[in-house]
């Protein structure tokens, strides 16, 4: 049986993962190539929200080891899992440099009878195409001399539901005999094991998990243009809509999508579907409203200056929130980059206020810092609601900005005036008079 494990790249999916095989009782050695991180982790302190300092500095007690993959040592496991980035070049095709790297890594120390994990999000045949490749230059050939198999992780930054060892996990090997090595590994964890037919399967699998909520999320932000245009709520509408017990699942719009995976992965399924002689223009169209979605939001911003007779240009916007979804700290690929670069090409004075997120870059580069909320509110023509935290007090918010555009229903159940708030997918909020 299985007892030692590798994770390379400690970050929102290798870190739990370790934690967890850790908890199962396995030998476990982190290897970690940004040395700032790597310090980080090593004095006890944890890079993402789903685990705490306390409980990381419990896995160091428990013998969690921490290294640099310069410091190898990989040869004494019994199974390797790459848990590294899987980014888009700017002409939005798949970058598999880090898992390539990677993979060179591993290969440096592959011996015999080891297993080899890929859980990186990526394209069908990856893993059995030049992930494979890159491991038998070792000299080892997969399915023989080691075991080869995908994983996909399946986490959601900031969802603790959804970290839960219970979530059921998905499994392909080379080989049927690797599948169901990689699944017994697996189920130490605590979870169902589901094994796929192929390593080609799961990484099909995990693209369309991903893919359809990019597709859904298009589907109602292309809906909020319209409501906006029909003079309808379309936070109503979608509410409405969901009090069908069957056939639909709500998903609600916003300034566009962030993170690792949903804005990354329809380029993937796009551009393997390219080789195959399929133009997936379903897929890519949906990327690219949600691509769009920054630059509405500028637009509705100069809309609601416009009502009171400002221009965007030289007009002081406050922005509320920057990481790429509620409650967390992870501003990977967060939609108030794109919304933030575009107000300031158009001359936009800038500032911005998350209390999770404490600097922050726009797509162009530039660097802010966080702004406490009252001075933000004071200084601010407009602000901006991107992410409805729950520890920004929104009714401070509402009470004391003069203009605010709201893009993740934040107003709703507030207390506004005429013409303050204008709403993404919704027009003009109708006046509440003060509740209680």
């Amino acid at each position: 049986m299985d007892s030692s494990v590798a994770i390379i790249g400690l970050g929102y999916v290798g870190l739990p993962l370790g934690l967890a095989f850790l908890d199962a009782g396995c030998l476990v050695v982190g290897y970690e190539e940004n040395a700032t991180r790597l310090a980080a982790l090593r004095a006890g302190h944890s890079p993402i929200d789903d685990i705490s300092d306390a409980r990381l500095a419990g896995a160091l007690e428990l013998g969690l080891r921490l290294r640099a993959p310069a410091d190898n040592g990989l040869a004494d496991v019994d199974a390797i899992f790459v848990c590294v980035s899987t980014p888009i070049t700017a002409a939005r095709e798949p970058d598999l440099s880090a898992v390539l790297a990677a993979a060179r890594t591993v290969a440096a120390a592959l011996r015999k009878g080891q297993m080899v994990i890929l859980q990186s999000t990526t394209w069908p045949g990856t893993t059995s195409g030049p992930f494979r490749g890159e491991l038998e230059r070792s000299g080892l050939s997969a399915g023989r001399d080691f075991a080869l198999a995908y994983a996909p992780e399946r986490i959601s930054p900031g969802d603790g539901e959804a970290a839960h060892s219970s979530l059921p996990r998905l499994v392909g090997g080379l080989t049927p005999a690797d599948t169901a090595r990689a699944a017994e590994l697996l189920r130490r964890l605590g979870s169902d094991v589901h094994e796929l037919s192929s390593a080609d399967a799961a990484e099909m699998a995990k693209l369309l998990e991903n893919v359809f909520r990019n597709v859904n999320i298009a589907l109602v932000n292309q809906l909020a243009l319209l409501s906006e245009r029909m003079g309808l709520d379309v936070w109503e509408v979608i509410d409405a809509a969901a009090t069908k017990p069957f056939g639909f699942m709500p998903f609600r719009p916003g300034p566009g999508v962030g993170g690792h995976c949903i804005p990354v992965d329809p380029y993937y399924l796009a551009w393997r579907a390219r080789q195959f002689g399929l133009n997936d223009r379903f897929v890519e169209l949906a990327g690219d409203i949600n691509a769009s979605m920054p630059a509405h939001v500028a637009d509705l911003v100069a809309t609601a200056l416009n009502d009171r007779g400002r221009s965007t240009n030289g007009a002081r916007v406050g922005i509320l929130g920057v990481a790429f979804k509620a409650n967390i700290r992870d501003a990977r690929n967060a939609p108030a980059a794109g919304v933030m670069a575009e107000l300031a090409q158009r001359g936009a004075q800038l500032s911005y206020h998350d209390p999770h997120v404490g600097t922050f870059a726009d797509t162009a580069g530039v660097g802010y810092e966080t702004t406490p909320l009252d001075e933000l509110l004071t200084q601010s023509d407009v602000v901006v609601a991107l992410v409805a935290h729950d520890a920004i007090d929104w009714q401070q918010v509402y009470r004391s900005a003069p203009l605010v555009v709201d893009a993740v229903n934040s107003a709703k159940g507030q207390s506004v005036r005429a013409r303050q708030v204008l709403r993404l997918g919704a027009g003009w909020a109708v006046e509440a008079p003060p509740q209680g």
